[in-house]
């Protein structure tokens, strides 16, 4: 949005702020402030070396929440999806596939295929 609106934020100020707020004091915020401080251009956050190595070393602690509240039968959709967006970005094939696949099921919108070049619609009746 910064970018889209040309609004100039600065990543590593915006989680300095926050960090001195009264409800929000997270650890966290502050190897965020420094990942955007060291490089402002950071595309996304897992991508610093520092907070990347720290969400693999985590990740599997997050997946046994994950699995544990859905055997119990607990809501944690912030959990849920964290974990499907980290799962989706280190992907090289995305569930994007089966998008594709819907959408030219119900409109003839066509898709590419992993296997050659081009753009491919199926009669899947």
């Amino acid at each position: 949005a910064s970018e889209t609106q040309k609004y100039a934020l600065k990543l590593s100020e915006v989680a300095r702020v926050w960090r001195g707020g009264c409800i929000i004091r997270a650890a966290l915020l502050e190897p965020i402030q420094n990942a955007f401080a060291a490089n402002s251009d950071l595309e996304n956050i897992l991508l610093d070396p520092k907070i990347g190595a720290l969400v693999l070393d985590r990740q599997r602690d997050l997946r046994e929440v994950v699995v544990t509240a859905a055997r119990l039968g607990i809501a944690a959709p912030g959990h849920m999806s964290a974990l499907a967006y980290f799962d989706g970005y280190r992907s090289e094939r995305l569930p994007a596939n089966l998008i594709q696949a819907q959408r030219d099921y119900f409109g003839a919108h066509t898709y590419e295929r992993i296997d050659g070049p081009g753009i491919f619609h199926s009669l899947w009746k």
